[in-house]
């Protein structure tokens, strides 16, 4: 909590805390609107507005007197918990369009067409295989977990969280496309996790 400076009336202050937990619950409103709809609409850049929303709910959620209740914490959670997991998508592909460009060729299943270690020329684009399948699925157990540790007050897990997937993925990264959709959408997925789940941490703490 941020102190204030000098002693307030006890009804300044009530009016002060209350006017902080609607400015709390009214931003995680919001950057949940904005997430649900950039990921239903695959519209990426309204994650814009979201992480903006997410900013704003860092103040009140660091000067909040006091803890919540047991069902506003929970709700807190819920709701902070859900933005972590359904934001983390689109923040993680408007990361990778911007890196990348669309340079790759997606494939059928998730994953990005490479060629074979050491292929060259246009003569072996038929043997194309598809790497890094089941990306989506994998992102929301990796911002789940993610999510869980911080909020948990427990931030060591995420090097568990990180290097599950890194042994997981590790045979499919030979080439430097996958390495940099790896590295780059890996990044992106979880800061905007530990960003959110940051934001339910202080309030719950």
């Amino acid at each position: 909590m941020i102190p204030f400076p000098f002693p307030l009336p006890f009804e300044v202050d009530r009016a002060l805390a209350a006017l902080g937990w609607y400015a709390l619950l009214a931003a995680l409103v919001v950057a949940a609107v904005f997430a649900v709809l950039a990921f239903t609409r695959e519209r990426p850049r309204l994650i814009w507005w979201s992480a903006v929303a997410v900013g704003v709910a860092f103040i009140p959620a660091a000067a909040l007197p006091g803890q919540p209740t047991l069902a506003a914490s929970v709700l807190i959670v819920l709701v902070g918990g859900g933005i972590a997991v359904v934001g983390g998508s689109s923040a993680a592909v408007l990361a990778l369009d911007t890196a990348m460009g669309g340079a790759v060729e997606p494939g059928l299943h998730g994953g990005i067409m490479v060629a074979p270690k050491g292929a060259r020329g246009e003569g072996l684009m038929a043997e194309r295989t598809e790497v890094l399948r089941g990306g989506i699925t994998i992102g929301v157990l990796e911002r789940i977990g993610a999510a869980g540790t911080i909020i948990a007050g427990f931030p060591e897990g995420l090097a568990v969280v990180v290097a599950v997937k890194g042994i997981g993925r590790f045979s499919e990264l030979e080439s430097g496309e996958a390495r940099e959709r790896f590295i780059i959408g890996t990044l992106a997925s979880l800061v905007w996790a530990c960003a959110c789940a940051l934001v339910v941490h202080l309030v719950i703490r």
